[in-house]
């Protein structure tokens, strides 16, 4: 069944391409953005204590430190490799940015090593809820 739902895909190269992306975008965004609240945290820039973005940032990173813990691969990951199975493709097989994406996001390490740098980076990010609360609605100061 899952085979047919990507086989009926159009490009399925193109779309495994920009779930890639989308998952290289999600990255940066748990990375960048725990930089920007630490900054914001010394530079006293009120924008990073926005609820909504710090629960866009905690639900993240809670639901990546739950998949390695489970054991899982994550989503973008499983949709990726099926549509480029349905595309025929190859390992070796890459687009442009397949190689340069995938070269940076994929690391060849063992997957403990990434449920302990998930749970790190989680803890951290508790952390600055717990000395830097978000604040929902208009007033941020």
């Amino acid at each position: 069944m899952a085979d047919s739902i990507y086989q009926s895909i159009p490009h399925p190269g193109l779309a495994a391409d920009i779930i890639l992306a989308v998952h290289g975008l999600v990255v940066i965004f748990v990375i960048v953005g725990q930089l920007m609240i630490l900054l914001g945290m010394w530079r006293g820039w009120r924008w990073v204590r926005n609820g909504w973005f710090r629960m866009a940032h905690l639900v993240t990173i809670i639901i990546v430190v739950l998949q390695a813990w489970l054991g899982r691969l994550c989503p973008l990951t499983i949709w990726e490799q099926e549509l480029r199975r349905a595309a025929g493709q190859a390992f070796y097989d890459q687009s442009f940015i397949e190689f340069w994406v995938g070269r940076y996001l994929y690391l060849d390490l063992p997957w403990w090593m990434f449920v302990f740098a998930y749970t790190v980076f989680a803890l951290l990010v508790v952390w600055t809820w717990w000395t830097l609360p978000p604040r929902f609605g208009r007033k941020t100061s």
